[in-house]
């Protein structure tokens, strides 16, 4: 596979490096990004996704389907997974595969639930009668959790649920996990861990309903951007450090670190980033000038979505000395700089280049603070 070139393939005690890794989920926002660097590190990745979900993507940008193993196929087809699973026998597996829109799940409740459980259901299956696998990170979301949007973050055993179907198939997804990490994973050579996070930020975002790719969209085109709910808060954070996050957990847990087997972590950031809708996009405007916005109060209250949503991240930084490395200034400077590269018709680096950058950036930025995972 090629190689993209990172200068800090040390990092995470080197786990990587030659390894097996199979993403699910590798042609979505987080789990392109996550590939990249993976294949920085000097991974050989070994993807299984059921289709490149928008049109334009980040994961045909980079041309990752040239780097790595690139596999189409259904999550909830066992059969097929198994057989990619056998084949490559990777020791390490990100599971990211998911329907990840929290409207989209109240058209398509049935669907929603169905994937993101019987995902997780698949995947352990696979690695309860396999014997190769030696570390699983199970990806779900912050909105696994019961949200009575109180002001103060949730911990990894507080309550599980949501009143949509998006967050009642995470909270399912966690329930899964759990009986299959107590029940089967308690002894033997697999290592299983979930990791809770949410509204990640970053280039190469195009979903549908997300403040960001439609703000970035609209601006491209010289339009005004409508927003649903203005004063919502979110802990908004760069894609890139829930990534740093998960690539730790996946880490300690190859080293078989008993403190992190079985368990769950929130990843999110520190609690000043929690800002509104609003404070993102006067953020945003700093950066990209001569851009609007208007209030566009949905008519359909039937979808409701969270107000306030707060995580408590002591356990991760108690237990994988899990840090985040960009302030909310430097999250949105990386965001509008990635997308106003790749909108403008001026544009010197390609769009792989630039994610690399923003990737070495990064990791310089976390060295600076002497995080584990760069030591």
């Amino acid at each position: 596979m090629e190689n993209l070139g990172l200068n800090n393939k040390s990092m995470f005690k080197n786990i990587y490096k030659n390894k097996n890794v199979l993403v699910t989920g590798h042609t979505g926002f987080k789990g392109s990004w996550l590939t990249a660097w993976l294949i920085q590190l000097g991974a050989n990745v070994i993807g299984y996704s059921n289709e490149i979900p928008t049109n334009p993507s980040h994961f045909s940008a980079l041309k990752l389907d040239q780097k790595m193993n690139h596999n189409i196929g259904d999550i909830r087809d066992y059969r097929n997974l198994k057989e990619i699973f056998d084949l490559y026998k990777p020791e390490i597996v990100f599971h990211l595969a998911a329907q990840p829109l929290v409207r989209k799940s109240y058209k398509e409740p049935s669907e929603t639930i169905e994937v993101n459980t019987m995902g997780v259901v698949n995947i352990l299956e696979i690695a309860r009668v396999s014997d190769y696998i030696k570390s699983i990170v199970i990806v779900t979301s912050d909105k696994c959790y019961d949200n009575v949007e109180w002001i103060w973050g949730y911990r990894e055993n507080d309550k599980l649920g949501g009143e949509d179907p998006y967050s009642a198939s995470k909270g399912c997804a966690e329930l899964v996990a759990k009986t299959y990490m107590r029940s089967f994973f308690k002894e033997g050579n697999t290592y299983v861990a979930t990791a809770r996070a949410g509204n990640v930020i970053g280039g190469g975002d195009w979903a549908d309903d997300r403040i960001v790719p439609d703000s970035v969209l609209a601006w491209s085109q010289n339009k005004t951007v409508k927003i649903r709910s203005p004063h919502a808060t979110r802990p908004w954070q760069h894609v890139l450090e829930p990534l740093s996050g998960y690539l730790q957990l996946g880490s300690e847990l190859y080293l078989r670190n008993l403190k992190v087997r079985n368990e769950s972590f929130n990843l999110g950031p520190e609690a000043d980033v929690n800002k509104t809708v609003s404070q993102l996009l006067t953020e945003m405007k700093k950066s990209w000038e001569l851009v609007n916005w208007e209030v566009d109060l949905p008519k359909d209250e039937k979808m409701k979505e969270a107000g306030l949503l707060k995580l408590s991240c002591d356990k991760a930084n108690n237990y994988l000395n899990w840090y985040t490395t960009l302030g909310f200034e430097k999250t949105i400077e990386f965001t509008v700089l990635w997308y106003k590269q790749y909108y403008s018709s001026e544009r010197k680096k390609s769009i792989s280049d630039l994610t690399i950058d923003q990737i070495n950036e990064y990791c310089n930025l976390a060295k600076i603070k002497e995080l584990k995972w760069t030591i």
